[in-house]
């Protein structure tokens, strides 16, 4: 099967298979708009990619993207979002993982996709959300003296932070 034949593939085939072979990871499943996507227990995140990456009815073999979602008001308060894509059943599937502000940390996914590494980053920069294992969590986007995280829907707007160079 290649990139060209996905419509004999149905979203829901990779979340069944999710569920059946990870039942107490799996909070929830939905398929809005046509994408898969699943909510998955944080403890849970590196054997449920791992499977999804090394399973031969899955073989999602690409990490295109990882961000994150504050819903300020909530709790728990974010999702962080994992994009993946199948390049032989040419199928996407969406993870979320829920992590307070209190206890914002995920294990990193740099041992299973090197891709990871600049996205884990990122998220953790804007957002504050840290990476257990990951080899240089850190900033990435702004500079190393720049405090808080500026996507965080409490961060303030109209802060306004030197600019500093580089310490000697």
């Amino acid at each position: 099967m290649g990139l060209g034949n996905a419509s004999n593939d149905v979203p829901e085939l990779s979340l069944q298979l999710l569920r059946e072979n990870f039942p107490d990871a799996v909070v929830d499943t939905m398929v809005p708009q046509g994408d898969a996507t699943a909510i998955i227990r944080p403890e849970c995140l590196t054997k449920v990619v791992d499977f999804l990456k090394n399973d031969p009815r899955l073989r999602f073999d690409l990490l295109i993207d990882i961000t994150a979602v504050d819903y300020l008001e909530r709790k728990p308060r974010f999702d962080v979002v994992y994009h993946f894509l199948s390049f032989p059943f040419n199928r996407r599937l969406r993870l979320k993982v829920q992590v307070d502000e209190g206890n914002s940390t995920l294990e990193s996914l740099t041992p299973l996709w090197g891709s990871a590494d600049w996205l884990e980053r990122e998220v953790w920069d804007m957002y504050g959300i840290r990476f257990a294992g990951h080899p240089n969590l850190k900033r990435i986007l702004m500079y190393e003296e720049f405090q808080g995280h500026p996507l965080r829907k409490d961060y303030p707007i109209h802060k306004r932070q030197p600019l500093i160079g580089p310490k000697n």
